[in-house]
């Protein structure tokens, strides 16, 4: 058998974009032949899924899994090229499956998660991997957020067909009426999208900053700058009922604040994802595209 190199591999790479391990095995499998292995690449459709890793994944589901004891959630956002896969069955099996594994394994980040055999000889990027080939659209596991409740216990909402999830972290035991309000929360949150739990989250970078926008407003406005002080006042309140979850008027009774409708219980956290944000979309514009290959 001819040596595997790391330069032969290193080559294999630069030609393929497969990983190394990929790689690696290519030219084992193949005796260190550098086209036969190209072509074991393809056949298994490695090569193919990273030739679609440019393209931008902007799409997809957030799956959650809830531990049956109320004490361990998980939110996993799956990311792909349009909103037709993320219909498929195929990702959303996989999708429910990563989720039950990831909460199972306890675990905390997705490098973490991608490391981790979720089949005999298969880490969960090289099952990605081939997912992409099956579908033949680019995918990505783009983040998660495991909460485990020591004090108290947690609930999970899947919004809009699993768009948007949301994990609430709350005091008290997991009783019929407290995960009632603890999903009434958990929806509230989906709704409203609060930045932080409470005025002690919010830095003090953060207050500036909204402080100075306002400041110029009122300044672009005429206000008299004696009483410009008083108005910021009155705005950095409104800034923490509108930002604050606790502060917030909740959605299904605006008599009461978030922090009211718990009562005796207290929240402790929450995390919210929604399907793309912060992810910017590539706008095609298909009359342009056609005009330049004409030109060209």
């Amino acid at each position: 058998m001819a040596e595997i190199t790391a330069s032969l591999v290193k080559e294999l790479r630069e030609r393929t974009g497969a990983g190394m391990m990929d790689c690696k095995k290519a030219l084992q499998e193949n005796n260190g032949d550098m086209e036969k292995s190209i072509d074991y690449l393809r056949e298994k459709g490695i090569a193919k899924a990273v030739k679609k890793g440019g393209r931008i994944a902007a799409e997809g589901l957030v799956f959650d899994n809830l531990s049956s004891d109320h004490k361990e959630a998980i939110l996993i956002e799956l990311n792909s090229e349009t909103d037709f896969v993320a219909k498929n069955d195929a990702f959303k099996d996989f999708g429910k499956k990563l989720a039950e594994f990831a909460l199972a394994k306890k675990v905390t980040t997705v490098e973490d998660l991608n490391k981790l055999e979720i089949e005999p000889g298969k880490t969960v990027e090289n099952a990605v991997t081939d997912l992409i080939a099956k579908i033949g659209e680019n995918m990505h596991l783009r983040r998660l957020h495991y909460t485990h409740a020591t004090d108290g216990f947690v609930v999970t909402y899947s919004h809009l067909g699993g768009k948007l999830g949301v994990i609430i972290e709350i005091t008290g035991e997991p009783t019929k009426e407290n995960i009632v309000i603890a999903r009434d929360i958990a929806m509230h949150v989906a709704a409203m999208d609060p930045k932080y739990l409470s005025r002690d989250e919010v830095t003090q970078n953060d207050l500036d900053r909204e402080k100075e926008i306002a400041r110029k407003q009122l300044e672009a406005e005429g206000k008299p700058a004696q009483i410009i002080e008083k108005i910021l006042l009155g705005k950095m309140n409104k800034f923490y009922e509108e930002n604050c979850l606790l502060n917030h008027e909740f959605v299904k009774n605006k008599d009461l604040t978030i922090e009211e409708y718990a009562g005796d219980l207290k929240i402790l956290s929450f995390a919210r994802f929604k399907v793309g944000d912060g992810i910017e979309k590539k706008e095609e514009d298909f009359a342009a595209e056609v005009a330049a290959q004409i030109k060209g």
